[in-house]
């Protein structure tokens, strides 16, 4: 058996990296895609490895040298017009070496596991195509196959049609061709072909026209669980480097903070998000209105905030709505002066806006991190402090306050003339969440130094959405706030979906319940596993204290590395210096389930 690698194109999407070099020569976590191909391939035994090199050829063929010449041959084939043909052009001028042997074609710009090779010689069919089921990211070739995985139909770009991607398998771009279909049929119609249409075309497209004959023996293999990916851009380079990443790989995801649906495989237990909410009846509707949200401009900040306070039941003149409360808490911390009492571990991302110094710590001496109104009272009386923030339920500890002892901690504030800053996105996880609630007008005139902060995100489940509000009876603050950020700071869909939210009131009290029942059971569940210790919480997340066995990283790493699952290690925050907790999500029960089942197997 023989490999043929395309390499001859010129890889303009990667910008910079390529103006110098081919694409293959792109390094992936310092490792170039040639040199990690070619050292899979000199693995197999091959006879010949036949690189067809055009744009840059001269400065591979160099780079490559005679590395390799000890485990496997290598031949070259030079497209001199590579800038003005395709890649069937490329396989077209190696057909002579296509015809000698059973062969392994490769394209130059995928990474994949090592399996990947062994998959596709150990199988007994002759001729092969590696595919994976359709995924968002995917780009380029689709095939369809038959229950036999025989090929039926390869589609091209401009034939994809999104209403049948439950039938389409991406080509990897690797495949295994026996010299008798490469003579008989691969040839033939490739020269036929590329004679009637002409070089600019891809070698795919003389596939198509095979599988429309009977008895080609052309099959799909489909890959499960092994990674892969296509590198046509930077973002492409980005996403490798963070799949395919060993010791790094957990900081590369957390570094991400989100966008986890490139990464469809991942079980993200980092985030905090509803699993029950919005319900497919609320997402058909914001889908029925798709081409219209898109196409239109959202309304401005009055109509927003007149949205927002019917979404909350608050009066519109207390309410500024939020590119999510990040966008908010940034516009509240640049307006506060003076220093702020803080409890340690928390949310982050109020700290983060303002200098060290300006933080009044506390940090509950207790193992789980838990504390009462009463101890936030006694620590920060006779502190010198302007503010004073709380985040209830509070990330990570998931420590919850009730609503009578938050009024009392809000009426101490007033009397020290303290702003007290509640961020309440957690409160609707909390048992008798209907009534936990500050968001009202009666409690937000009663205490005029209070601020209400609400993420949407989390119970209700919508992060891409990306919504927020601030909630005050203090006008002079909310004035303030409306005019610092944009007047289109929230989309279409986003104000949309405040819009109708009230149809849809019902659906989101039963997710909330149904959250409750599964949070029980899920703690349940974990105090099962011998080396955690689960700390109760009142939000949709649990803080465990690794006991034994693990460090938090440790755990963390190789529940990435072996069963693709994110948690989030606590270790980073302020606070845990010295400790191992992790922050676990509560999701649906299959999602938790399959947490649940990695960790009885360490």
């Amino acid at each position: 058996m023989q490999a043929i690698i395309l390499a001859a194109g010129m890889g303009k999407r990667l910008g910079e990296l390529t103006r110098n070099n081919t694409k293959c020569m792109v390094k992936v976590n310092e490792v170039t895609l040639i040199d990690r191909v070619l050292s899979q391939l000199a693995k197999l035994h091959l006879k010949r490895v036949v690189i067809v090199v055009g744009y840059e050829g001269q400065k591979l063929i160099d780079f490559i040298g005679d590395r390799y010449s000890s485990e496997v041959k290598i031949e070259y084939v030079h497209n001199p017009v590579y800038e003005k043909t395709n890649n069937i052009y490329s396989l077209a001028l190696a057909k002579k070496q296509l015809q000698e042997d059973d062969t392994l074609l490769i394209e130059s710009d995928l990474i994949f596991d090592d399996s990947l090779f062994q998959m596709i010689i150990e199988n007994p069919h002759p001729n092969l195509a590696l595919v994976a089921k359709y995924e968002t990211w995917m780009d380029g070739t689709m095939v369809q196959i038959d229950n036999d995985c025989n090929i039926v139909n390869f589609i091209p770009k401009k034939a994809f049609n999104y209403n049948e991607v439950d039938s389409y398998y991406k080509t990897v771009n690797i495949y295994k061709f026996s010299k008798e279909f490469s003579r008989s049929y691969y040839v033939p119609f490739l020269e036929a072909y590329s004679k009637a249409l002409g070089n600019n075309e891809y070698y795919e497209q003389v596939l198509r026209v095979i599988t429309l004959l009977d008895r080609t023996g052309l099959k799909a293999l489909p890959l499960t669980d092994e990674k892969w990916y296509e590198i046509d851009d930077v973002q492409d380079l980005d996403i490798a480097e963070t799949i395919f990443a060993e010791e790094t790989k957990l900081q590369m995801y957390q570094k991400r903070y989100g966008g986890y649906w490139r990464f469809p495989k991942l079980i993200d237990f980092c985030y905090l998000v509803n699993p029950y909410f919005p319900s497919q009846r609320m997402k058909d509707e914001l889908r029925a209105n798709f081409d219209t949200l898109l196409t239109e401009y959202p309304s401005g900040m009055f109509v927003n905030t007149l949205v927002a306070g019917k979404y909350f039941g608050v009066k519109q003149e207390y309410v500024v709505v939020g590119n999510g409360a990040a966008e908010l808490i940034k516009s509240l911390m640049e307006r506060l002066e003076g220093y702020i009492g803080i409890t340690c571990p928390t949310f982050e991302e109020y700290s983060n806006r303002i200098v060290k110094e300006r933080i009044v710590q506390f940090i509950p001496q207790n193992p789980d991190f838990s504390y009462s109104a009463d101890d936030l009272i006694e620590f920060f009386t006779g502190k010198e402090l302007s503010s004073l923030l709380l985040i209830n339920p509070d990330n990570p500890s998931g420590n919850y306050i009730s609503m009578e002892n938050v009024l009392l901690l809000a009426n101490w504030a007033s009397e020290e003339n303290i702003t007290l800053i509640v961020d309440e996105s957690f409160v609707d996880f909390s048992d008798d969440y209907l009534n936990n609630t500050l968001l009202n007008n009666g409690i937000l005139e009663a205490y005029p130094n209070l601020i209400v902060v609400k993420s949407i995100s989390k119970s209700y489940g919508v992060p891409g959405l990306r919504i927020g509000v601030l909630v005050t009876a203090c006008k002079t603050l909310i004035d303030w706030m409306k005019k610092d950020v944009s007047i289109w700071n929230i989309n279409s869909f986003a104000e949309f979906y405040l819009q109708i939210f009230t149809k849809y009131e019902d659906d989101y009290k039963m997710g909330c319940e149904k959250f409750l029942i599964e949070r029980r059971r899920f703690f349940n569940e974990l105090q099962t596993i011998p080396f955690l210790r689960i700390i109760p919480s009142q939000a949709n997340f649990f803080m465990c204290e690794v006991v034994s066995s693990f460090t938090s990283k440790e755990l963390a790493n190789v529940l990435l590395s072996r069963f693709n699952i994110l948690i989030k290690d606590c270790g980073t925050k302020s606070a845990f210096s010295g400790t191992n907790y992790i922050r676990i999500a509560v999701k649906n029960i299959s999602d938790n389930d399959r947490l649940l089942r990695a960790l009885k197997l360490l």
